[in-house]
């Protein structure tokens, strides 16, 4: 099987009138398609660029955000989330817009790390500098739901022996062969 891509990314907000306005108003996302749910509820999709889109789901008895656990709570100190939840959606952007959409977003009064973060192989994962081996550059940002947004740039082709080289870890228990 080979996919084409990413079709849409289904998300919930708390207000959609609120989420409208963040996506189309603040990231230029156009809105290209509103649902009305036969519960009430609303789906609402942005077009997001690359023929990609992010969708919204919208209810008005939709449970509450779980920070730290279905969502990121505090990045970069507390990145984790829980299995099975929505970590963060990062955008695609060129490498020369990554600290003028910083300035735009915090302009907008939208609350990002003020610097552009270099991803390397250190033991860190971060580095101050940009090197050679720094993969991919980032700024991270929430939307109005508390939803962790990046716009990310790759600084070189990925998938050479020296980005994959980590055996996956496992939390399965392995049956005791002699019991």
């Amino acid at each position: 099987m080979r996919t084409n891509g990413i079709n849409h990314l289904a998300l919930v907000c708390q207000d959609m009138a609120e989420t409208v306005r963040f996506y189309t108003e603040v990231l230029d996302m156009p809105l290209i398609k509103t649902v009305q749910l036969p519960d009430g509820g609303q789906h609402f999709f942005f077009d997001c660029g690359g023929g990609s889109s992010l969708a919204f789901f919208w209810w008005a008895d939709a449970p509450a955000a779980a920070p730290g656990i279905a969502s990121v709570e505090d990045f970069p100190r507390k990145p984790r989330s829980a299995v099975g939840s929505m970590n963060h959606v990062a955008f695609t952007i060129d490498d020369d817009q990554l600290q003028i959409y910083c300035d735009k977003l915090q302009k907008a009064g939208v609350p990002c790390l003020p610097l552009v973060v270099n991803h390397d192989d250190s033991e860190s994962g971060v580095s101050a500098e940009m090197h050679d081996g720094v993969f991919v550059r980032s700024v991270y940002f929430r939307d109005p739901n508390g939803i962790m947004l990046e716009f990310a740039s790759f600084t070189r082709a990925l998938g050479g022996p020296q980005d994959v080289r980590h055996a996956p870890k496992s939390t399965a228990k392995i049956a005791d062969p002699v019991a």
